[in-house]
């Protein structure tokens, strides 16, 4: 197994976690975070940015995952580079955003 596979698959994991919002939010039609609003991933940009910027990183994960190396299913390292690239992403971002959405401190009842 080539290391530099396993790092493409943690970074594609990254890059389809990081697809989930933007895509989600852009067919919601609502606005949300991107590194294009102003100021840059604080502003809020519009739904047809949050989609185009979802389907881009979808490409980039998906040629990260599936034209680097051999991908497989069935293999725990390139099952667990995804997934640890995609957790920690979604960690990463959960505190970095939060702030917005009441997340990091949520009131308790």
């Amino acid at each position: 197994m080539n290391w530099l596979d396993l790092v493409a698959y943690f970074f594609g994991g990254a890059f389809l976690t990081n697809a989930i919002p933007h895509v989600v939010a852009g067919m919601m039609g609502e606005a949300f975070q991107s590194p294009f609003a102003k100021p840059p991933g604080e502003g809020l940009s519009s739904s047809t940015v949050n989609i185009v910027w979802g389907f881009f990183n979808l490409a980039v994960g998906y040629l990260l995952v599936c034209r680097v190396g051999d991908f497989g299913l069935r293999t725990t390292s390139d099952v667990a580079a995804l997934g640890l690239g995609g957790l920690l992403i979604g960690l990463f971002l959960a505190r970095r955003f939060g702030r917005f959405h009441g997340g990091n401190e949520p009131q308790r009842t």
